[in-house]
C-alpha cells in the first residue's frame, strides 16, 4: 500500500471517530437508561466501535512517514486506547464478566470474530528500542557477572575417585566390544544372503518372473500416483485444499516485507530531519522575532492596563505566575469581565469555608444513600444507568478539532516524500517563543503596573497575593513518603544483587501471538440460554492485551484509564500461565522480577530482610518501568494452613507487607503485578481477591483451540500436514489435554531424523497419541473445581447474585399473569 492508502485509512478512522465523539458528546445529555440489557449493548456498539478505530489508527500510525502525522495520529491513539479500558471497564461492572460475547453487534455491523482482536502498537517497543537495547546490555553485563562468579566458585578441580575412573574405563571398553560385534555380525549377514541369493537366480524362469514383479509394483506406483494427483486437483478446485503455490511465500509477499522496513527506515529518517528543523527554526524565531513579540505583547497588557482603568476607576492587579500570568488576560474577555471573575473567585473561596463547616451528619446520610445507588462501573440511580465521565474524550475532542482543521482539506500533491509540513513547525515554535517572551514580559510590566499605581493613584506598592492554599481537614490522615533505605546505591549495583539472588530474570522470547487459539463462537447462544460459557484461549489472549500491554505501553493511558494494579491468572498446569507473563514482557518491553515463593525461600531473612528485599524490588521496578512483578504459585501466600513439607519455603512471609507496597503504586508507575495458581483452592479467597484486583481464568482448550494448536506447533517444529495425518480425529481425542502437553509431545515426535524421513514415512495421528498417553489429561472435575472456586470471587458472586434477581423478576411476572387469567 502506498502513502496515499494509508492516509485513505486514517481518514476513514478520523469520520468514524466524528461520529463517535457527536453521539458520546451531545449538546443535550441523553436521558438515563432503565433496562441494564439495553444500557450494555449501547456499551457494547461503541467497544466494537472504538476497536475498529483503534485498529485503523494503529495500522495508520504504524505505516505512515510524515512526523507531523504520526504525532496527531499518536495522541488520537492513545486517547482511544484509553477509551476503549474505560468502556471494557464498563462493561464488566455491567455484565459482572471479563468476558462479553456480542455475536449480534458484529453481524449488525458486517464483522467477524477476527475484528475484536487487540492489536499491539508498534511503538511500544518499536520507538524505545534504543532504551531497550541499553537495559538489555546492561542485564547481560549484570549476568555474566554472576555467572562468572559462580565459575569461580566451582572452578577448584576436583579429583577423580578410583570408582568413577573404573567405571569410566568399563564403559569405554564395553562400547568397543559391542562394535567389534556388531561389524562382525553384519559381515556374517552379508556373506549369507549373498550365498542363498546367488542358488535361487540361477535359471531363465526365475529372471521372467522377477520382471512381472517389478513391472507389477511400477505400474501400480503409476496409477496411484495418477489418481492421487487427480484427487488433489479435485479437492482445490472444490476449494477443500489450499492450492500448494500459495502455501510458499508469494513474490507479492516478500515485497511488502522489503516495503515495510524500507518504511521504518524512512520513517527515522523523516524523523530526523524534522527535529533539525525544529532547532533551526526555534533559533530562527528566537533571533528574528523576539523583539516584536515582547512589544506587542507589552503594547496589549498596557492597553488592558488603561481599558480596565477607564471601566472600573482602578488598575487591576497583575495576575499572578500560578494563575496564568499575563496569558489569562488575552482568553478574549473583557476587563469588566476579568473583574468579575477575580471577584468570583474571592467569594468563593471566603464561602467555601462555611459551607464546609455547615455540612451536618443530615448530608453525609444522604449523600450515602446516593453512593449506594451508584455502580462501580456507571453511575446508577434512581432514573437508570448513566456512562462514567471519560479522561479521553476531551482530548480526543481537540485532537480531532485540529486534524479538521490543519489536515483534513489539506492540498499534498507537492509532497509527494511526505517530509515536515515547515508553516506547521513555525506555527509551533511560535508559541514557544511567545511562552518564553511572557514570562520576562511579566515581571517588566508588573514593576511598570506598580509604578503607575503609585504615580496616579498613589498606591504604595506591597506584597502581590498569590492564591490561597486550602487547609487540608483536621480529620485526614496525611500520606507518608516511602523512605529511601539504598540512598548511596547506584542502579547498577542494586540490579546485580537482584539477579545474583536471582529475583530480576531475562523475560523469555515469547509473543502474545504465540499464545493460540480460536474463538468461542457458541458464547452468545449459551449466554441467552443462561449458562456461562467457558472463555477461549483467545479470549484470555484479548483481555490480557487490554488490562496487561495497553496500559503498560503507554504512561498516559496508565495515568488516566482505570488503574490495574495486579492480576491472578488461574488455570491448570501447561494452559500457558508463564508464557502470557513473559508474552506481556516482550510486547512492552517490561522488566521482570520474580517473587515467588520458591525464589524468595531462604533469601533475605527476617523482617529487615524481607523490607529490604521489597524496596530494592519496587525501587528498580519503578527506575525500569515498565515492570513486571511475577508471583509463581500464588496461593502459596495466602495458603490457610501451610503443609508440612513446605515449612522451610515460609510462603506467606510476604502476605503482610506486599498489599502494603501494592498501595504505594501510584498511576505514575508503570508496575503491574501478575501471579500464576493452578490450586486457587488451597488459598484464603477473599485474602487473594483483594490483592489480585482482575481474576482471569484461562480453561483447557475446547476443540477449534486443540485443533489450531495442533496444525500450528507441528508445522511450527517442522512437520507437515498430510493426508495420513487425521488432525480432527487427534484433536477429538485429545480433549482435556493442555498446549504443554502438546508442545512436549510434538517436540519429542518432530525430531529431525523424523523431519528427514517425512517423504518416506508421512506423521500419523498413531504418532502422537503413544507419548501423549504419559501425561495425565485435565479432568473435567478439576476444571469444575477451579469454576466453583471463581464463582466465590467478588464478580463470580455479583454474578451470581444478578442471576437470581434475573430469576426472581420472570418468577414474578408470571405470577402476575396467572393472577390476571384467574381474574
Amino acid at each position: 500500500m502506498s502513502q496515499s492508502s494509508y492516509n485513505q485509512v486514517w481518514k476513514e478512522a478520523m469520520s468514524e471517530l466524528s461520529r463517535l465523539l457527536a453521539e458520546e458528546l451531545p449538546p443535550v445529555p441523553p436521558p438515563p437508561q432503565r433496562d441494564r440489557v439495553v444500557f450494555f449493548q449501547q456499551l457494547a456498539t461503541l467497544y466494537v466501535r472504538y476497536v475498529q478505530v483503534f485498529r485503523q489508527l494503529e495500522e495508520a500510525h504504524n505505516m505512515l512517514v510524515h512526523p507531523q502525522k504520526r504525532r496527531l495520529i499518536l495522541l488520537l491513539l492513545k486517547g482511544v486506547m484509553g477509551r476503549v479500558l474505560e468502556l471494557k471497564y464498563e462493561m464488566v461492572e455491567k455484565e459482572f464478566s471479563e468476558y462479553h460475547y456480542v455475536d449480534d453487534i458484529l453481524h449488525a455491523l458486517k464483522l467477524t470474530p477476527s475484528a475484536l482482536e487487540i492489536p499491539i502498537p508498534y511503538f511500544f517497543v518499536g520507538e524505545r528500542s534504543k532504551e531497550i537495547e541499553e537495559r538489555k546490555t546492561m542485564l547481560l553485563d549484570v549476568l555474566k557477572i554472576a555467572e562468572y562468579s559462580k565459575d569461580l566458585d566451582t572452578s577448584m578441580d576436583r579429583v577423580m575417585t578410583e570408582e568413577e575412573a573404573i567405571k569410566i574405563i568399563q564403559m569405554v571398553e564395553r562400547a568397543w566390544q559391542g562394535r567389534v560385534r556388531a561389524k562382525l555380525n553384519k559381515e556374517i549377514r552379508f556373506s549369507n544372503f549373498d550365498r542363498r541369493h546367488r542358488a535361487k537366480t540361477a535359471g531363465s524362469a526365475f529372471n521372467e518372473l522377477a520382471a512381472i514383479r517389478i513391472q507389477k509394483v511400477w505400474k501400480g506406483y503409476l496409477q496411484r500416483k495418477k489418481t492421487k494427483i487427480a484427487r488433489d486437483e479435485e479437492m482445490i478446485f472444490l476449494g477443500m485444499v489450499m492450492d500448494p503455490k500459495y502455501q510458499v511465500p508469494l513474490s507479492a509477499e516478500i515485497d511488502a516485507q522489503a516495503i515495510d522496513t524500507s518504511i521504518r527506515v524512512k520513517q527515522k529518517k523523516h524523523e530526523e530531519v524534522y527535529q533539525n528543523a525544529i532547532d533551526e527554526i526555534l533559533k530562527q524565531i528566537r533571533e528574528m522575532e523576539w523583539n516584536d513579540i515582547s512589544k506587542t505583547l507589552k503594547n496589549q497588557i498596557r492597553q488592558w492596563f488603561y481599558e480596565c482603568r477607564n471601566d472600573t476607576g482602578l488598575f487591576p492587579d497583575y495576575p499572578t505566575v500560578e494563575e496564568g500570568g499575563s496569558a489569562i488576560i488575552f482568553a478574549e474577555k473583557t476587563p469588566q469581565q476579568l473583574v468579575e471573575e477575580i471577584a468570583l473567585k474571592e467569594e468563593e473561596e471566603a464561602t467555601s469555608k462555611s459551607k464546609g463547616k455547615a455540612k451536618g451528619k443530615d448530608d453525609k446520610k444522604e449523600k450515602g444513600k446516593k453512593d449506594k445507588g451508584k455502580g462501580k462501573g456507571g453511575e446508577e440511580d434512581e432514573d437508570g444507568l448513566t456512562m462514567m465521565p471519560s479522561a479521553f474524550l476531551s482530548e480526543l475532542e481537540v485532537a480531532n478539532k485540529r486534524y479538521k482543521e490543519v489536515w483534513k482539506n489539506r492540498n499534498e500533491t507537492e509532497n509527494f516524500s511526505q517530509i515536515h509540513e515547515v508553516e506547521l513547525v513555525k506555527e509551533e515554535m511560535r508559541k514557544i517563543v511567545e511562552a518564553e517572551v511572557r514570562l520576562q514580559v511579566d515581571e517588566e510590566m508588573r514593576e511598570e503596573l506598580a509604578e503607575l499605581k503609585l504615580a496616579v493613584d498613589k498606591e504604595k506598592p506591597g506584597k502581590q497575593k498569590g492564591p490561597k492554599k486550602k487547609k487540608g481537614s483536621k480529620g485526614g490522615k496525611k500520606k507518608k513518603k516511602e523512605k529511601d533505605l539504598t540512598p548511596d546505591r547506584t542502579l547498577e549495583s542494586l540490579c546485580e544483587e537482584l539477579v545474583q539472588q536471582g529475583l530480576l530474570k531475562r523475560a523469555k522470547n515469547f509473543r502474545m501471538q504465540d499464545f493460540l487459539g480460536d474463538y468461542n463462537y457458541l458464547g452468545t447462544t449459551l449466554r441467552q440460554s443462561d449458562i456461562e460459557p467457558m472463555p477461549s484461549l483467545l479470549d484470555v489472549r484479548q483481555v490480557l492485551s487490554l488490562y496487561g500491554i495497553l496500559p503498560l505501553g503507554a504512561p498516559e493511558v496508565h495515568e488516566k484509564a482505570p488503574l490495574i494494579k495486579s492480576i491472578l491468572l488461574v488455570g491448570p498446569v501447561g494452559v500457558g500461565k508463564s508464557m502470557l507473563v513473559h508474552a506481556i514482557c516482550q510486547e512492552t518491553g517490561a522488566t521482570l522480577f520474580d517473587l515467588s515463593p520458591y525464589t524468595t525461600a531462604g533469601k533475605y531473612p527476617g523482617k529487615p530482610g524481607l523490607t529490604m528485599m521489597l524496596h530494592m524490588v519496587f525501587k528498580v521496578a519503578r527506575l525500569l518501568q515498565p515492570s513486571v512483578i511475577w508471583i509463581e504459585d500464588a496461593e502459596k501466600m495466602f495458603y490457610k494452613k501451610v503443609p508440612k513439607d513446605e515449612e522451610q519455603l515460609e510462603p506467606r512471609r510476604l502476605k503482610k507487607d506486599l498489599p502494603k507496597c501494592l498501595k504505594l503504586i501510584k498511576p505514575e508507575d508503570r508496575v503491574l503485578i501478575i501471579g500464576t495458581t493452578k490450586n486457587p483452592q488451597n488459598s484464603d479467597t477473599k485474602a487473594m481477591c483483594k490483592m489480585y484486583g482482575k481474576v482471569i481464568l484461562i480453561p483447557r482448550p475446547d476443540y477449534g483451540s486443540r485443533y489450531i494448536l495442533w496444525e500450528k506447533l507441528i508445522k511450527k517444529q517442522g512437520g507437515k500436514i498430510t493426508n495420513a495425518l487425521d488432525l480432527t480425529s487427534l484433536t477429538k481425542v485429545t480433549d482435556g489435554y493442555t498446549p504443554g502437553h502438546m508442545v512436549q509431545v510434538i517436540s519429542s515426535v518432530v525430531t529431525k531424523d523424523r523431519i528427514n524421513d517425512l517423504t518416506k514415512q508421512p506423521l500419523t495421528a498413531d504418532d502422537f497419541i503413544v507419548p501423549l498417553a504419559k501425561f495425565e489429561p485435565v479432568l473435567q472435575k478439576e476444571e469444575e473445581a477451579i469454576k466453583n472456586w471463581y464463582a466465590k470471587t467478588p464478580l463470580g458472586k455479583r454474578r451470581i447474585k444478578a442471576a437470581a434477581e434475573k430469576e426472581e423478576a420472570v418468577l414474578k411476572l408470571k405470577d402476575a399473569k396467572n393472577k390476571k387469567k384467574k381474574k
